[in-house]
């Protein structure tokens, strides 16, 4: 069980980086958490953005290597909840199923699909316990990071649905142009169960996405590389890294949104970090 003690410093904000996206705070304190889950994809770095505690753990490993579906996603959000973080933006790389999202567009999704197969995605193994899950991803953190691109003149589009494969193969023309059809406007490989298991623990979670690249089935598109996408994602890092040190300070000090009572009125399997 997770019990950092009285001298662990503490963050009420976490970024979790994806591909290319290894560190982002300077002057930190790395903190190793164990967790009835297992042990997270790493160290948790904890430094401050401006007046806000913030934590940083990359999703992949700080190497690179665990692919998505080996991440331990449930480590990783009771990690961070344990170390006080109450709100989560996870930056990812994502292709584009729309002629319209171009590399280097940067989406800030609002609804999302689980294509997964065989991944852990709940906390809840015992008992009747159920969390709305209709609107995925935070309202007020998607707000905050919607007014710190319009503040920064950022191109950030509000708005797609990003449906979230198993991975670790990039998709078939055939599974590409069907998700396309489906009306889906990004394709991923981390987006779930991070998400739900944010819910499940009555976290904020707001995902920024990187287009990389079009997908299989996009007529712009000749199939996916992976050096295509790690080039196009080292190519806007920087860009995806400023915007998302700025959203930390327009983030709410105090959660109104639905994230923070999730739970609310449910009788849970095992005592909340």
């Amino acid at each position: 069980m997770s019990d950092p003690s009285d001298t662990t410093p503490k963050a009420d904000i976490a970024v979790i980086g994806g591909s290319g996206f290894y560190e982002l705070l300077e002057s930190v304190r790395r903190v190793e958490v164990t967790t009835p889950y297992g042990a997270p994809s790493d160290a948790v770095s904890i430094g401050t953005v401006g007046d806000r505690r913030v934590a940083f753990l990359p999703r992949h490993g700080s190497h690179h290597e665990l692919p998505p579906h080996r991440i331990n996603y449930r480590a990783n959000m009771w990690a961070l909840r344990s170390l006080g973080v109450r709100q989560v933006l996870a930056p990812c790389a994502v292709g584009s199923l729309r002629g319209s999202l171009g590399p280097g567009s940067v989406v800030i999704p609002d609804q999302l699909v689980d294509r997964t197969a065989g991944r852990v995605q709940t906390y809840y193994e015992h008992g009747a316990t159920h969390v709305s899950f209709a609107d995925p991803y935070c309202a007020s953190g998607r707000a905050a990071v919607l007014k710190a691109a319009g503040e920064a003149g950022a191109d950030v589009h509000d708005g797609g649905v990003m449906v979230v494969v198993e991975g670790p193969r990039f998709s078939t023309r055939a599974e590409s142009q069907w998700y396309a059809a489906a009306g889906w406007s990004l394709i991923n490989m981390t987006g779930h169960p991070e998400a739900v298991l944010a819910r499940e623990l009555a976290l904020c979670y707001t995902s920024i996405a990187l287009v990389t690249d079009y997908d299989a089935g996009v007529e712009h598109g000749e199939g996916v590389s992976q050096d295509e996408v790690f080039r196009v994602f080292a190519a806007n890092v920087e860009r995806l890294k400023s915007l998302v040190l700025k959203a930390v300070p327009v983030l709410d000090r105090e959660r109104t949104c639905a994230c923070a009572t999730a739970l609310d009125g449910m009788e849970l399997p095992f005592e909340l970090p």
